[in-house]
């Protein structure tokens, strides 16, 4: 067997683990495994291509490529491994981000190194694009991340004539890509990395709230087209597989998560939603409206003469740390013959299943997780709903209120429990910046304070009783 097929065949190898990753990522229980087949797949693949033979040459600059690789170890190890899980989508963005940077960098070089050899027209628009997509998605997650890390504000940042000013800006990169393609003009070429970047920035600025999770996804499957386009650049059938992997994967995920919002696509991108926050936003004052507060210690009684308890988490919870917490207290509750089960809405939190990873950080068992509809035929008979740091996504007003801008989005059903207890740090609305009606039914009881805190006071109440 040859070199170069018994490299195909790693490859093959390794486009085969990139699917099984896929199918095990579709389920929390099998996420683990998925991402370590994924991972595993991905270094057979680096490994091969060490061996790897261009033009019956062998790879050059491998102690350069060798030190960029140990550079990388370096910063990614600590940063994965440190983050804060309220971090965590920040650091999607900006991995996504460096992934698209990379493609756009593969496929710059790539442009300077074959324009003297007059390659054909659809090689070149490979590399435009690659250029174009790649430019576009690292801006654009960069951005991301300084909105997400509260850089500059987390709303909408709108000015006038902003869509026509973007649409001009994206004009004008296919004007010079058709350009560069006539003439093959390096200076223009240029010219379309920065107007790619000026577009990346300018098309997530507008975009906030309860939209973010939305843009990620979106922009990871923008990632995965830029990597597909440097595998057509660099005739690697294995980069050609992942980015389209990817980028299906990614829009798929963001049409499901726009369903899950209730809103179309085009609605999530260019309606600036967030950008007014219409809550009184009272925290006490005296045009306030009143609401029914409690102690912990209320609340585990409450809790421990229940047959049935729906916990709904929310972005506060993985503020506050204190998913186990949660998890000591949902064990508690079993223990005393209470049914315990965990209501996960698609867009809880700030990035596409938030809220499973911060709960199987806490190892809950996957049985007890809930998807949306699942969770609300349960908190029909369910005595207490336990809405731990979450707000939009049970908020009422998607349902009830036609003027609301989250009308139609669908939401997990806290008010259909016999009882519904909010941990909230204090009236302030939701990312989203809607009031919340659900916070005055008579049916809620607050509990004001630090989520992990006011947990560790339920536990010692549930223990004591």
């Amino acid at each position: 067997m040859s070199r170069a097929t018994l490299i195909d065949l790693l490859y093959l190898f390794s486009a085969t683990t990139f699917l099984l990753a896929l199918k095990g990522l579709g389920s929390p229980k099998r996420a683990r495994v998925g991402n370590f087949t994924a991972a595993f797949g991905m270094l057979v693949a680096v490994v091969a291509t060490f061996f790897k033979q261009t033009d019956g040459h062998n790879l050059r600059h491998i102690p350069l490529m060798i030190l960029g690789m140990a550079i990388g170890f370096i910063i990614a190890v600590p940063a994965a491994r440190f983050v804060k899980m309220t971090a965590m989508p920040q650091l999607v963005a900006i991995f996504n981000g460096v992934g698209g940077g990379a493609a756009a960098l593969v496929s710059l070089t790539e442009f300077i190194h074959i324009k003297s050899t007059h390659p054909a027209t659809y090689v070149t628009l490979e590399v435009l694009l690659g250029v174009l997509i790649g430019t576009f998605s690292f801006s654009g997650s960069a951005i991301a991340y300084i909105k997400l890390q509260e850089l500059i504000t987390g709303r909408p940042i709108t000015y006038p004539g902003q869509q026509i000013i973007n649409a001009l800006f994206g004009v004008a990169s296919l004007v010079l890509i058709i350009t560069i393609l006539v003439n093959g003009s390096e200076g223009l070429l240029w010219i379309l990395l920065v107007l790619a970047f000026i577009l990346g920035a300018a098309f997530v600025l507008p975009i906030g709230g309860a939209d973010v999770p939305v843009l990620i996804s979106l922009l990871n499957s923008f990632t995965g087209l830029a990597v597909a386009a440097s595998g057509f650049t660099l005739g690697s059938n294995l980069l050609i597989v992942a980015g389209t992997l990817v980028g299906a994967s990614g829009i798929f995920l963001t049409r499901l998560m726009s369903k899950a919002m209730g809103r179309s696509l085009s609605n999530v991108l260019f309606s600036a939603f967030g950008s007014v926050v219409t809550a009184s936003g009272g925290e006490g004052g005296a045009d306030a409206r009143p609401v029914r507060s409690g102690t912990p210690e209320d609340i585990g009684v409450l809790l421990g003469i229940a047959s049935s308890v729906v916990i709904i988490p929310g972005y506060g919870l993985a503020v506050a740390q204190g998913q186990h917490v949660l998890r000591e207290l949902g064990e508690l509750l079993e223990a005393k013959g209470i049914e315990v089960s965990y209501a996960i809405h698609p867009v809880a939190g700030r990035m596409p299943g938030h809220m499973n990873v911060l709960l199987a950080e806490a190892n809950v068992p996957y049985e007890q997780l809930k998807e949306m509809d699942e969770a609300n035929s349960e908190l029909t008979t369910a005595d207490v709903a336990l809405v731990v740091g979450a707000n939009d996504t049970v908020n009422p007003a998607a349902s009830d209120d036609k003027t609301s801008p989250i009308y139609g989005m669908p939401i997990i059903h806290a008010d259909l429990a016999e009882n519904v207890v909010f941990l909230k740090r204090s009236m302030r609305p939701g990312f989203a910046g809607i009031e919340n009606e659900l916070l005055y039914n008579p049916k809620t009881t607050l509990v004001f304070g630090d989520a992990k805190d006011t947990l560790t006071k339920m536990v010692a109440a549930v223990k004591a009783n």
